[in-house]
């Protein structure tokens, strides 16, 4: 419990970070849209290596298959339903995006945690650290643009990140005793709104900021993720 308490805690704290790096500090865009890349290509490959393949040799290919795909088709409609209902550009539209992208990820970390040491967790745990700096200091930059006051800019990513936290610990004390199948389909489910998020949102932001050297990033961050996998094994 106390492991996981810590790993989370670190996660989340990656949002006030980058919160207050947007709302306070200097970022250029390409700078942001290099980062952004970066953490897409670490997030994607630590998906694929810490929740889909163990989910697979779990259980079985398609019960791990049909909740990624189950998963990407439900964050698409939530995130197509929060566009159209609240506006991308609203104050609640805003925080209800950041959660969308946020909250898969932490019920991912929350699962993978179960069972496992803190080096089992590093790679995912590592990922989901680096994606949250610059979507943090990005969104926060955003917001301030917009006339939004920097204390409420701060209290909205402080909403989002309580919100995380209690993704992952809700995640790891509601799977804890789950069977292997449910176990394999929540860790894909979740990996599968993860995969959607990043190629609806986190790549197509990286191009526009940085479209010379996105490409690049991205693979700095594939190879980032697997010396963390390594590292993690």
């Amino acid at each position: 419990m106390m492991i996981m308490l810590i790993v989370v805690a670190t996660v989340s704290a990656a949002l006030m970070i980058g919160a207050a790096w947007g709302v306070f500090g200097s970022l250029s865009t390409k700078w942001e849209g290099f980062l952004i890349a970066l953490s897409g290509g670490a997030l994607i490959v630590s998906l694929v290596n810490e929740l889909i393949e163990p989910a697979i040799e779990q259980s079985n290919l398609l019960v791990a298959l049909s909740a990624v795909l189950v998963g990407a088709i439900t964050f698409t409609i939530c995130d197509y339903w929060i566009d159209q209902i609240w506006g991308a550009d609203g104050g609640a539209g805003l925080l209800a995006a950041i959660v969308m992208d946020g909250i898969p990820e932490n019920l991912a970390l929350g699962v993978a945690l179960i069972g496992a040491g803190v080096p089992e967790v590093a790679a995912l745990a590592g990922s989901i650290f680096l994606s949250n700096l610059p979507e943090a200091a990005g969104g926060a930059k955003e917001m301030s643009k917009k006339g939004r006051s920097k204390s409420r800019v701060i209290a909205i990513w402080a909403a989002a990140a309580i919100a995380m936290a209690a993704a992952a610990i809700v995640g790891n004390l509601a799977m804890a005793a789950a069977s292997e199948h449910l176990f394999a389909a929540t860790r894909c489910f979740a990996a599968g709104a993860v995969v959607a998020s990043l190629a609806t949102e986190v790549f197509p932001k990286a191009y526009k900021d940085d479209h010379h050297m996105a490409g690049i990033a991205t693979v700095l961050g594939v190879v980032l993720a697997f010396l963390l996998c390594h590292l993690g094994g």
